[in-house]
């Protein structure tokens, strides 16, 4: 039987037309997302903004329910909306990138019979994520503000949004590895330390194609009959049977994309060197004679930062130097808005493992075209300082150039020729480049001295690896002059980056490091007290007050661990379009301009500076001050991906390399502490481990959150920075999680009151000491 239309009722004069009440809806929704308001639309407000009163309220409800059963409306609770209209704040599963590398989002909860499909909305990053605050990404679910895009084209999404709060991290969903028996029977290995020696059962049914040592993506999807979790695959992500299969799991679980889209490699492909044609790039200046050099590590494959010095003749700089670098012209190959510049900008930087590279930019650009190879003509961006005999820079000049380095150098080799033993490539340079170089050095340092950053003893280890791509030997690499040089060169031409586009009043991104908050500089003035030093209070805090506490500790028993609580006070550096200055570094502003083939931030910089300083093409576009906010927060995120998959993959690395070492004792430092038990760090190999509070013993240790430390009745303690020995229990390579227990008969680092080691701990930590 058919059912008779309902006949509508026209509403009396008194009362809004359907129209006006759509309209109206619609308008102040809009308004709403626009102001981040989350209030509701209802029969109230409505009958509020068209003045409805009385007995004609009665009408309103009759008509807001007519215009539901024909829907026109959709009520969600005790609010009003269009159907097929997102709300101001949706909660919202972030489900991919699109071609520009944005994220994207669709509602969680949408009946896609009724309604079609689900809405898109374009999420964009936080202007200035907090330190520690996770940053969304593909799987994640959030509650995410929307608005109409008034800009979106045909096929974009038609919404915009921005996170308001992430309610789940897509690492629920868990990544491990697909092991199979010989019997056929199958589980999933973790990769994540936190889920280290957990397994995940399997049916044959849940696999799809993933294969025996795949590394694979599954959803829990229930429970066993033995009540152990149960998985299915939801996308194979490859196989770990190659030689750089821990840093493809790095990869993988933090989503960094290691393939360029065909449309980048194409622009790279078709890049043409640039050439010094007067009638083409006037304002390019031609450098090739100046006698520039490059010194990087022996394995660098670009070259972005070339360096030279001469003496200062003019008269008002005695003794004074001309320090010149310049960085490669990448933003002359990278233009806005290319498939280049997209596939940067989502990569953010370049990601170092040491089994491999992935690049920010395609190897033509960054390997080749940009890369300031000896006897080759080079586009650069240059800075030239003057400089006085202290160190003090007087002034400075920027210039486009066209420059051709003089040699590659490494820095061991360029220390060698300083110290007396120059190679052959270096003999010809001693007098004219290198000599020069280090007088300069000399000067920039003691302003160095003057301005004292902040002066952290953090020994930096290097994983070589064997052909195969297992561990070979872990080294520290000894601390250079020629190391302090390029970075204190690369320091002033930061300083002077910022400081002329401030004077051009040009926006950039700044490099910032804020000062440590009140409430970790007051833990780490409870701290000192306990061991007799003090902290300051009531002052600006400046680097040169954890220096002072610093240099007294040093060489004494409390060094290590002043030097990682100190560490651990201070706030992250970030990428921002504000400044607020560089604590560790003590300067007022500071600007990364000195690598662009590897890091956004700095292309950005050569962008403003070409457009400041009218320098041609590759300037930075009209951009908004909230657009340069979310770029400096895309790569603030990025970086802190990048370091976290480094870290990640040098810790599954060594587990590896440990893993057939069940049982063996090392000497390791205590690095953590917490009510659970001991963050322990090798002293040979750098390895991260963990300690259970359980095996420490048959007394029960308490947990002394100011003394950093776990302390049992008979007074025996584990504090941080003590010197322990500790056995391997327990190895997961894949995860890169290694468990250990303080080993029998090792004597604990057990203070006298003191404050100072008895008997076997003296011992160990002058045995330490010696190696």
């Amino acid at each position: 039987m058919t059912r008779k239309p309902r006949e509508l009722v026209s509403p009396p004069p008194t009362l809004p037309s359907r129209e006006d009440i759509l309209a109206f809806i619609a308008r102040e929704r809009e308004a709403m997302s626009r102001a981040g308001n989350t209030g509701k639309i209802g029969k109230r407000e409505i009958a509020r903004a068209f003045g409805v009163k009385g007995a004609d309220k009665i009408g309103l409800k009759r008509l807001l329910a007519e215009l539901e059963s024909e829907g026109s409306l959709e009520r969600r609770g005790k609010r009003l909306t269009r159907p097929g209209v997102l709300p101001a704040v949706v909660l919202a599963d972030i489900v991919g990138r699109d071609h520009d590398g944005e994220l994207i989002a669709a509602p969680a909860e949408w009946d896609a019979d009724e309604l079609g499909p689900p809405p898109r909305i374009r999420i964009s990053a936080p202007r200035r994520p907090k330190p520690g605050e996770p940053l969304p990404g593909v799987g994640d679910r959030a509650l995410v503000r929307a608005e109409p895009d008034r800009d979106a084209g045909p096929n974009d999404p038609p919404y915009a949004g921005r996170v308001v709060k992430l309610l789940s991290k897509a690492r629920a969903r868990i990544m491990g590895v697909l092991r199979i028996a010989a019997n056929g029977v199958a589980h999933i290995e973790p990769v994540e330390k936190k889920q280290a020696g957990r397994e995940l059962a399997i049916a044959a049914e849940d696999r799809g194609d993933a294969k025996d040592g795949d590394l694979v993506s599954v959803d829990l999807v229930g429970k066993t009959r033995l009540g152990a979790p149960r998985a299915r695959v939801r996308e194979t992500l490859g196989s770990l049977a190659t030689e750089k299969a821990i840093s493809m799991i790095a990869l993988r679980v933090h989503g960094i994309p290691d393939e360029f889209r065909a449309e980048a490699i194409a622009e790279a492909e078709a890049a043409k060197p640039a050439r010094l044609e007067a009638h083409r790039e006037a304002y390019r200046e031609d450098w090739r004679e100046l006698p520039l050099v490059t010194i990087d590590p022996p394995d660098a494959k670009d070259h972005d930062d070339a360096v030279f010095a001469e003496p200062d003749t003019a008269p008002d700089n005695d003794g004074g130097h001309i320090v010149t670098v310049a960085i490669a012209d990448v933003a002359y190959y990278v233009r806005p808005h290319s498939a280049l510049d997209k596939d940067a900008l989502e990569r953010g930087n370049s990601v170092y493992f040491p089994d491999r590279v992935v690049p920010m930019l395609p190897e033509r650009i960054s390997n080749d075209l940009c890369s300031l190879k000896p006897h080759e003509d080079r586009p650069a961006l240059a800075v030239r300082m003057r400089i006085t005999d202290k160190g003090h820079k007087l002034d400075h000049t920027f210039h486009r150039v066209m420059m051709r380095s003089k040699a590659k150098l490494n820095y061991a080799q360029a220390q060698e020729a300083l110290d007396g033993r120059p190679d052959e490539i270096c003999a010809p340079l001693m007098s004219s480049v290198l000599e020069p170089l280090f007088r300069a050095y000399k000067s920039a340092d003691q302003a160095r001295e003057l301005r004292a950053p902040l002066e952290l003893e953090l020994p930096e280890r290097k994983i070589l690896l064997k052909a195969d791509g297992t561990v070979d030997r872990i080294v520290v690499p000894p601390r250079l002059s020629t190391h302090r040089l390029i970075e204190e060169f690369m320091i002033l031409a930061n300083v002077a980056a910022a400081e002329v586009l401030e004077e051009n009043r040009q926006q950039l991104i700044y490099r910032a490091h804020d000062e440590p908050s009140r409430e970790k500089v007051a833990a780490l003035s409870e701290f000192l007290s306990t061991i007799g030093v003090k902290l300051a209070k009531g002052q600006v805090l400046r680097p040169s007050h954890f220096n002072v506490i610093l240099a007294r500790v040093r060489g004494k028993e409390h060094e290590n661990i002043v030097n990682e609580i100190i560490l651990r006070t201070q706030a992250q550096a970030e990428y921002t379009h504000e400044n607020y200055g560089h604590f560790g570094l003590n300067l007022r502003r500071y600007a990364h301009f000195t690598s662009p083939i590897r890091r956004y931030a700095d292309l950005v910089v050569h962008r403003a500076l070409i457009r400041a300083l009218s320098f041609g093409p590759g300037a930075m576009p009209d951009i908004s001050a909230g657009e340069l906010a979310e770029v400096a927060a895309r790569i603030s995120g990025a970086e802190r991906r990048a370091m976290a998959a480094e870290r990640e993959t040098i810790d599954r690395l060594i587990a590896t390399h440990l893993a057939a070492q069940i049982g063996a004792r090392f000497p390791a430092r205590i690095s953590g502490v917490t009510r659970v038990g001991l963050f322990v760090r090798l002293l040979d190999t750098g390895a991260d481990g963990f300690i259970p509070a359980a095996t420490l013993g048959r007394e029960y240790f308490r947990y002394d959150e100011a003394g950093h430390a776990l302390t049992s009745g008979s007074g025996e303690s584990f504090r941080l920075g003590d010197i322990i020995e500790a056995r391997l229990v327990e190895a997961t390579p894949i995860a890169g999680a290694l468990r250990f227990e303080v080993a029998s008969g090792a004597r604990r680092s057990t203070p006298t009151k003191s404050g100072r080691l008895s008997g076997r701990g003296r011992v160990e930590r002058a045995k330490q000491k010696r190696r």
